[in-house]
C-alpha cells in the first residue's frame, strides 16, 4: 500500500517538471550565455540566439565548452549576422550533427516569420538593420506568449527599436542606449537588457530600475505570461 501511494505522489510530482526540468509555472526563462548569446526557453520550446560563436571572438566574452553540450535537442537557432562573436559556423554545424534543430538567419528570413505558422504562440519578425562591418545585419522581435522580446544584435540604428511599442525586454548593446539619448528616441520597453559588454566592462554611474547589465555569464531572468 506504502509503496502504491508513493508512486502515485511521484506521478503526481512529475506532472507539474517538464523532461528538460522546468517548472511547468507559466514564464520564458532566459540565460545569459555571453556577448549577444542567449539561451530562452517556456520549458517545452528552446531557442538559441546569436549562439553557438567563436570563444573569445574580437576579444569578447569566453564561454565554458560545456556551453556546446548543454544545448538541448532540436533547438530553434536564431543568428543576427554571421560575425564570429556572434556566430561559428564549426560549432553550428557539430550542434546540428549532435543535436539536430533549425539554423536561421540572413540566408532564410521568410522561414523564420513563418514559424508562427507551426509554433503555437510563438513568432518572429526581422527587421534589416545596419552594422557598419557587415552588409546583412537583422535585428528580431520575438513575440513569445504575448510577451515581446527584442534582440538588437550589434546594430547602432535606434529608428526600428524607437517605433515598437510596449516591448516586454530589450536586448541591447550600450551604444544602443547611448545612440537613443543622443537621437531623442525613446525606448518603449518595460526593461531593458544591456548585453555584448567585453569581459570585465563596467558601465558607470547609477542603473536605473527598468535596467538589466548583464556583465555576468550564467544570469538568469524570467517573464511571466
Amino acid at each position: 500500500m506504502k509503496l502504491n501511494k508513493l508512486k502515485i505522489l511521484l506521478t503526481i510530482a512529475l506532472t507539474f517538471i517538464s523532461k528538460d526540468g522546468f517548472s511547468q509555472a507559466n514564464e520564458i526563462e532566459i540565460k545569459f550565455i555571453g556577448n549577444c548569446g542567449l539561451y530562452m526557453t517556456d520549458g517545452s520550446l528552446h531557442v538559441y540566439t546569436d549562439f553557438p560563436y567563436k570563444s573569445g571572438a574580437f576579444k569578447y566574452m569566453k564561454f565554458d565548452p560545456s556551453e556546446i553540450d548543454k544545448i538541448k535537442e532540436n533547438a530553434i537557432f536564431i543568428f543576427t549576422h554571421k560575425h564570429t562573436d556572434h556566430y561559428s559556423g564549426k560549432n553550428m554545424r557539430r550542434v546540428l550533427r549532435e543535436k539536430q534543430g533549425q539554423k536561421f538567419g540572413k540566408w532564410n528570413i521568410t522561414e523564420l516569420e513563418a514559424l508562427g505558422d507551426s509554433i503555437p504562440n510563438f513568432s518572429v519578425k526581422a527587421f534589416k538593420t545596419s552594422h557598419k562591418f557587415s552588409i546583412n545585419h537583422y535585428s528580431y522581435l520575438i513575440t513569445w506568449h504575448d510577451k515581446k522580446i527584442f534582440l538588437s544584435g550589434d546594430t547602432g540604428d535606434t529608428e526600428v527599436i524607437g517605433s515598437i511599442k510596449e516591448i516586454d525586454w530589450a536586448f541591447i548593446p550600450y551604444w544602443v542606449l547611448r545612440n537613443a539619448h543622443d537621437d531623442g528616441v525613446k525606448i518603449d520597453a518595460k526593461m531593458k537588457g544591456l548585453y555584448h559588454l567585453y569581459p570585465n566592462q563596467k558601465i558607470e554611474g547609477e542603473t536605473p530600475e527598468d535596467l538589466f547589465i548583464f556583465d555576468n555569464q550564467g544570469e538568469i531572468i524570467k517573464i511571466k505570461y
